[in-house]
């Protein structure tokens, strides 16, 4: 009599192989976010015994809620909060979701370190850079200040699909993606730091973890909000007493209610709320307070769904007000 062992062995193995390869934890989105979430799940994995696979993508804030809102990814990392037009088109598509910060973003305005001239900015004179109208007209650093040189501006910056990029031109020009085209534009900030670095005359913008891991090659800038106000370095001291102005933003993770069925969406959540403060630290992103992360830990238990910022994205957010606010979600 013939022998089912072997088969029934292999059809065993091939089901356990399929179950494995099914448990993956998806996430695309900003690539401000991704030092924190892929120092997360780099440790989870190894918890896991890579039992689970979580990926990162980088699509910028906006491309990785284009997925998200499809359905296609279980958390979406956003350097903003989520915008009206994205809520409708989750809503349409019968995604529901929880809004958890994970940490305090210094946006930092960089310079080549070759670059003995430029220490500090005034949000106008960003202004003059990067408003609109500046397009093929502003291309010289005297144009902005004539105390400045007579040599070409070469500008770097976030994509439109970038969260940074929206948060940049609304707090620096006034109006979100209201900008100069004629600039090197990137989802992916490392591409931005080459940029940056390689030549005398640049300035860009991006998180403060990508100038925070490439010090030796780039220099921030101290900004002055107004005038009459003091020039303030990003760092974590001026997030904290909130006079870096007005580039300082929460940076948040929202997870695909539905996904939370899913015990590895659930269990990579919660796990990312007890862990993200340590990593945050890490990768040189500000924590927020304890209390932040619990409320996050509370969210996911009771399932609080939406945002607490009504489809806006704001300017000059401090770390108390947005406590406040996902305290009373």
């Amino acid at each position: 009599m013939p022998s089912f062992a072997p088969a029934f062995l292999a059809a065993a193995a091939l089901l356990a192989a399929g179950t494995a390869a099914a448990r993956i934890v998806k996430i695309d989105g900003s690539s401000t976010v991704y030092p924190i979430t892929e120092g997360v799940a780099e440790d989870f994995q190894k918890m896991k015994k890579n039992a689970v696979k979580v990926t990162v993508g980088i699509s910028g804030t906006g491309g990785g809620f284009k997925k998200f809102c499809r359905g296609e990814t279980d958390i979406s990392n956003a350097s903003r909060p989520i915008l009206q037009k994205e809520m409708d088109d989750c809503k349409a598509a019968g995604v529901e979701y929880i809004e958890l910060p994970v940490a305090f973003d210094a946006l930092t305005v960089v310079v080549n370190p070759k670059n003995a001239w430029l220490k500090q900015a005034t949000v106008e004179e960003l202004k003059k850079l990067w408003e609109p109208a500046a397009q093929g007209k502003v291309t010289r650093w005297n144009q902005v200040n004539p105390a400045w040189p007579d040599a070409p501006v070469k500008l770097f910056g976030a994509g439109a699909d970038s969260g940074t990029f929206d948060y940049f031109t609304e707090a620096i020009v006034g109006k979100s993606k209201s900008s100069r085209g004629d600039f090197t534009a990137s989802e992916d900030d490392n591409v931005l730091v080459q940029g940056v670095s390689q030549d005398v005359n640049a300035l860009g913008f991006f998180g403060y973890a990508y100038y925070a891991e490439n010090q030796g090659r780039l220099r921030a800038l101290s900004i002055v909000e107004k005038a009459g106000k003091p020039a303030v370095l990003p760092s974590e001291a001026t997030v904290l007493d909130g006079s870096y102005q007005p580039l300082s933003r929460p940076i948040f993770v929202y997870v695909n209610v539905k996904s939370l069925a899913k015990p590895e969406v659930r269990e990579f959540a919660e796990y990312m709320m007890k862990s993200a403060a340590a990593i945050a630290k890490e990768v040189k992103y500000v924590p927020l307070p304890a209390q932040a992360y619990t409320i996050g830990l509370e969210h996911l238990a009771r399932g609080k769904k939406g945002t607490v910022f009504g489809g806006k994205n704001e300017v000059g957010v401090r770390i108390d007000d947005l406590l406040a606010r996902e305290a009373k979600l």
